[in-house]
């Protein structure tokens, strides 16, 4: 396959399009076909064979756009003035020679000569930018360059000084160009890489200490996260559904037919479809948490379909219909505005809860607290909690706190964790998985 063709490849797979070896070897072949000629035919054929859904289009035109961008920025003024007088010394330099003649297209192909030599396509992080455009000129001659400046500007040679006005001027349009296309290259390569790794480093990082211009990386890290459980559980199902042979019934059906099994019956076993209930505890040291939770949940909508979601920092209401009609990010600002950040009362939430959906909680029923069980001191109402444990499939606490917290100040934790199957902590995206993991494996 033609290195460029290659590097494209490489660019969109960093990009996240996934290109198969097969898929490579059709682009090559087609482009072996139509050349690189005709730009719009060009990324046409290839948009063809290399993306397949919609998404991947997007990326892929993005992709071949920045991929195959040559246009300069800015044309650079050569020419030397009439009273230069005679060749100097940097006429024998090609560099020279192409900035001098205003020679734009042998400038960008030696620019292009001096990247793939110099490794500029290799280029991980922002901070290596500037060092992999030194390296770039460098490859070009400019230190050539700049010695024939110097020398220049000492005088000695008639329109020497002429001549080294001109050279620098194009020393700086060479400097432009070299990060314009380091950085060009930096989005091909780099930027996704980059991306993935804060990615990481967001989903390892402490819910509450996460600034709010992070928020849109943030979610979309939690729907990676919730599209890779949601494909684990949903393959479940599907193997689940498949069974095993019911010879005593099979047999039986078959008896018109000789006992030949023209009819197969499988043992099935009934699965419980999973049902959410989410109260959320809004006070403003654990809204961070209840604001990824509910991202989290929301966008398990192909697994679970039943979800009710609470908030309560003093009272209790419910929030699932302005998280239905909105987007979870602009939903989750509106529900911190009406009820977020007042004074913690678990009590009065669970009342509040046990009066007005009294018949919600059924035995298929996941109840998830996310909170730090931290009530101000007011009554705790830890027999609403055993209540709800005993009508449901399983009550789940989630808390933001470290375990060696719980129970000291004002914290119910030790109260409230006999009648949850599972009290852990949760401060991290990646904890957050977990959890939903073990929610979901109880109905598989």
């Amino acid at each position: 396959m033609q290195p460029t063709l290659e590097a494209f490849v490489r660019a969109l797979r960093g990009a996240d399009v996934p290109v198969t070896i097969g898929e490579s070897i059709d682009a090559a072949r087609a482009v072996a076909h139509i050349g690189y000629d005709d730009r719009r035919r060009l990324k046409d054929t290839l948009g063809l064979i290399l993306a397949k859904t919609v998404d991947e289009k997007q990326r892929f035109d993005t992709c071949f756009e920045l991929f195959f961008d040559r246009d300069a920025p800015a044309e650079f003024e050569a020419g030397m003035p009439d009273d230069t007088g005679g060749d100097g010394p940097a006429d024998d330099l090609p560099l020279a020679e192409m900035l001098t003649d205003g020679d734009m297209a042998g400038l960008t192909a030696a620019m292009e000569a001096a990247a793939a030599a110099s490794g500029v396509a290799e280029i991980r992080f922002a901070s290596q930018r500037g060092l992999l455009a030194r390296r770039l000129l460098d490859a070009m001659g400019l230190r050539d360059l700049e010695a024939a400046i110097a020398q220049g500007q000492r005088g000695g040679q008639p329109g020497g000084m002429a001549r080294a006005r001109m050279l620098e001027r194009g020393r700086s349009y060479l400097l432009d160009e070299a990060r314009a296309y380091v950085d060009r290259q930096y989005a091909l390569y780099a930027a996704p890489t980059s991306r993935s790794l804060r990615e990481q480093f967001l989903a390892e990082a402490r819910l509450s200490a996460i600034p709010r211009h992070e928020f849109a990386a943030m979610e979309r890290v939690v729907r990676r996260l919730a599209k890779r459980i949601a494909a684990k559980h949903s393959r479940r199902h599907k193997q689940a559904r498949r069974g095993q042979l019911d010879v005593r019934h099979m047999l039986r059906r078959n008896v018109g037919h000789d006992g030949v099994p023209f009819d197969i019956v499988w043992k099935h076993r009934k699965r419980d479809r999973a049902k959410v209930v989410a109260i959320c505890d809004v006070s403003r040291s654990v809204a961070a948490a209840a604001r990824f939770l509910l991202m989290f949940l929301y966008a398990l909508h192909d697994v679970i379909a039943d979800i009710h979601a609470f908030a309560f920092s003093d009272r209790l209401v419910e929030v699932g219909g302005i998280l239905d009609e909105h987007a979870v990010e602009p939903a989750v600002e509106q529900v911190l505005k009406q009820i977020g950040f007042g004074a913690t009362d678990y009590g009065r939430a669970l009342a509040d809860f046990t009066e007005g959906w009294p018949g919600l909680v059924d035995r298929r029923t996941t109840v998830i607290i996310m909170g730090d069980g931290r009530s101000n001191d007011t009554d705790p109402r830890v027999d609403l909690l055993a209540g709800i444990a005993q009508r449901s499939k399983q009550v789940i606490w989630l808390n933001p706190e470290p375990r060696n917290f719980w129970g000291s100040g004002d914290s119910e934790m030790p109260r409230y964790a006999p009648h949850c199957r599972l009290a852990r902590t949760c401060n991290t995206v990646k904890q957050l998985e977990r959890a939903v993991d073990e929610l979901l494996r109880a109905y598989d």
